[in-house]
């Protein structure tokens, strides 16, 4: 085991005009599960591949431990690497396909069939070790992939969206299977996915990337609570924090569509010109028409039982008169009762100014506690 550090680390495809990843600062401690995610093309996977060695660094370096493994071979990086497809070899059964790399390696066979069995107890796999790849489910798939790389006992493991390929129930069993199972071995884990769900229940740190460029690096829930930016601010959380320009008036209050809405006094303070106001849906609450609030126009209503999902268009924005095609502002309000709302009713909503988040309208920076 070992601490993984970015130093300043870049990698430019040729011909890009812009580097994958640019000037990426990150370390991850020694036994630290650490989650890479962001949309698609953000530098996440290539910043994997650079760990592993798959992708040379241009600029900048990689530490792996006290070594500079910068321009050191793969296979000389002690690392292992799970992928999102399973790449099992067909024609072996599940115990030969977690020994292979050993049996490369020259392992004695004794050992090898010690290192599959202790692995096969981990994952739940005894039952299956005489089996080819095509008598399992994919989730079964999943975890010989997983077996392979644990018996390597490496510094690191690297893994690249490997549930990405599993049906919404499996995804959720296996992401607690591999998160309880790093926590046992202690193994220094890269997780790279797209899922901010998959990143806030898997991770001890998790980093947001955009554009190749570290947006910022935190445990799960201070993400949550305090975005650096709008950017991180709309990417994590379930459904995604309603982000609504606005612009400062003074005195603790900004003006969306021409509502007042109240503000912490910090922030409204640091407001220099136009600003994102960001609310998390269950921060809403829906009050009388005669209260202040954002009126809005009710547009969608999910009821999921123990909850609901209000998706809404403020009162001010008219549909009829905006082009086809042209996205329209949404605000969406997570209710715990059954609202009894429906589609072109309005309401209004008024919001806690704690609740309240506050970015600089031109650069996405928090403003503000």
């Amino acid at each position: 085991m070992a601490q993984v550090r970015f130093d300043q680390a870049t990698y430019a495809y040729p011909g890009a005009d812009r580097p994958a990843v640019d000037g990426l600062d990150l370390e991850i401690a020694d036994g630290e599960f650490m989650v890479l995610v962001g949309p698609s093309g953000c530098g996440k996977s290539t910043s994997l591949r650079m760990v592993a060695g798959l992708e040379p660094v241009t600029s900048g370096s990689i530490h792996i431990g006290d070594q500079d493994v910068t321009d050191v071979a793969p296979k000389d990086r002690d690392i292992a690497m799970v992928f999102q497809t399973y790449a099992l070899y067909p024609h072996l059964t599940v115990a030969e396909n977690m020994a292979f790399a050993l049996k490369i390696a020259g392992v004695p066979r004794p050992e090898r069939t010690a290192r599959v069995a202790e692995a096969a107890k981990l994952l739940d796999l005894e039952g299956v070790l005489d089996r080819k790849p095509r008598a399992l489910s994919g989730g079964q798939r999943q975890r010989v992939a997983m077996g392979r790389a644990i018996v390597r006992q490496p510094q690191v493991f690297c893994m690249d969206e490997p549930l990405s390929n599993l049906d919404a129930k499996l995804r959720v069993s296996t992401r607690t299977q591999i998160a309880a199972l790093q926590r046992r071995l202690g193994t220094t884990t890269v997780y790279v996915t797209h899922d901010q769900v998959e990143a806030m229940t898997m991770g001890d740190r998790v980093a947001v990337m955009k554009d190749g460029l570290l947006q910022q690096v935190d445990t799960p829930l201070a993400l949550f609570d305090r975005p650096a930016n709008a950017f991180v601010a709309g990417f994590i959380g379930s459904p995604a924090m309603n982000l609504l320009a606005g612009k400062t008036a003074g005195d603790g209050v900004a003006v969306v569509d021409g509502v007042d809405i109240p503000i912490a006094r910090d922030a409204a303070a640091a407001a220099t010109g136009p600003v994102t106001l960001g609310v998390r849906p269950e921060a809403w609450r829906v009050v009388g028409p005669d209260e202040p609030g954002l009126p809005v126009t009710v547009q969608v209503v999910e009821e999921l039982g123990a909850d609901s999902y209000l998706y809404a268009t403020p009162a001010a924005v008219d549909l009829g008169t905006r082009p086809a095609g042209e996205l329209v502002p949404q605000v969406v309000v997570r209710l715990d009762q059954r609202t009894g709302l429906r589609r072109g009713e309005q309401v209004r909503l008024a919001v806690d100014p704690a609740a309240v988040h506050v970015f600089d309208g031109e650069t996405g920076l928090r403003l503000g506690a």
